[in-house]
């Protein structure tokens, strides 16, 4: 099955990354993977400090997930699957792409203005030719119904 693998953060060019995978996934019978990333806190000399801090961060980014995949499934009926890794971003997805080789494409979205985000820069650069599978850069410009239209 062609799975379309999203990663997302509470920014909104991540939504529209995954509304147009959501799309394509519905249009080509295929499935929606969302990885949500849970950055690595700064180190902190009190053990119990640290992890308090790791969990809050995991449990937003857990809450951020569900949502998002409520949204999915209200709107094209596709459930897709979740993973939440914490850790660095590149390393994160990497890890996703080796262990799931039926992804069919790495969806990303691109801000509007400015430079494009870590992810974009480092897979659409110099290990572009090393991706097992096409990267998707979604402009973060794109109307709802450009998008619609577009998948």
């Amino acid at each position: 099955m062609r799975t379309y693998l999203v990663v997302i953060d509470d920014n909104d060019v991540a939504r529209i990354a995954l509304r147009f995978a959501a799309r394509r996934a519905q249009k080509t019978g295929g499935a929606v993977e969302i990885l949500a990333l849970v950055a690595q806190q700064e180190f902190v000399q009190w053990g119990a400090v640290q992890a308090a801090m790791e969990e809050e961060a995991r449990l937003r980014a857990e809450a951020m997930v569900a949502q998002a995949a409520s949204a999915l499934i209200e709107e094209t009926g596709i459930m897709p699957s979740i993973t939440v890794k914490q850790g660095d971003p590149i390393v994160a997805v990497r890890e996703i792409l080796a262990e799931q080789p039926h992804v069919a494409a790495l969806v990303l979205g691109a801000p509007e203005s400015g430079p494009p985000g870590k992810l974009i820069t480092h897979f659409a650069g110099a290990e572009a030719g090393q991706l097992p599978c096409p990267l998707m850069i979604i402009p973060g410009s794109l109307s709802e119904e450009a998008l619609d239209r577009l998948s």
